[in-house]
């Protein structure tokens, strides 16, 4: 009966140890690249679209996010039989940011935002949202800027290079020599830019201006200058 119990005790303890929850970072490299299809088609930041699902839904974690698909809290009819909730289900991920950006254009609320505001203007577009009834929170505009921030989601924004500088004071690496030798990576499986960039000293938007990038998205054997 005691090696019964052990038995099942160690097996789902190996279970939990093999199992690698989902990080921000993961979240990002998995679906920054949608974030920017729906900006270029909407015109609203992809840094706003990025982090309000990782605020909604846990970066992918929730249990509405892992049962019904559903990144963005939004609450409507759903046929899952595993959970009881009140939130839409989708059948993919990406349903769900296309229905976000649906429900905002089709709201009275929120459908002046996309006359006002540009796909650069991320603080406006969070402040804007809330303001439209999105969260009842009155903290949440600041919580999706100061995810935006901490995450540098800006630089899936495509902002003009003089733009990017009023945000990002010039980080000048301490690290770098004068007139340096040129240095290149070569990108691997599971790389993505941000883990990159810290690596080497960097940041992500600088890493993306130096190699003239329109998208965040890596291609492992890609050769990116440092």
């Amino acid at each position: 009966m005691v090696k019964t119990i052990l038995s099942a005790w160690l097996g789902i303890m190996l279970l939990s140890f093999g199992t690698k929850a989902q990080t921000t970072t993961d979240y990002i490299s998995e679906y920054a690249s949608y974030a920017q299809t729906l900006m270029h088609e909407y015109k609203i930041p992809a840094s706003v679209i990025l982090a309000v699902a990782i605020h909604e839904s846990a970066s992918g974690t929730s249990k509405i996010a892992r049962y019904l698909n559903n990144h963005f809290g939004i609450k409507g009819p759903n046929s899952n039989t595993e959970i009881r909730s009140s939130y839409r289900d989708y059948p993919t991920v990406n349903e769900s940011y296309d229905h976000f950006l649906d429900f905002l254009k089709s709201r009275a609320s929120f459908s002046p935002l996309f006359e006002k505001y540009d796909q650069y203007d991320y603080k406006n577009w969070a402040r804007g949202i809330q303001r439209g009834g999105y969260a009842h929170s009155r903290t949440w505009a600041s919580q999706i800027i100061a995810i935006i921030k901490r995450n540098e989601l800006f630089q899936y924004d495509e902002r003009p290079d003089d733009y990017i500088e009023t945000v990002i004071p010039a980080v000048k690496s301490t690290k770098k020599t004068a007139s340096s030798k040129r240095k290149t990576y070569t990108v691997k499986s599971g790389d993505n830019l941000s883990t990159i960039a810290k690596n080497k000293g960097t940041t992500a938007a600088a890493l993306m201006k130096k190699n003239g990038l329109k998208s965040a998205a890596l291609k492992p054997g890609q050769k990116i200058k440092i």
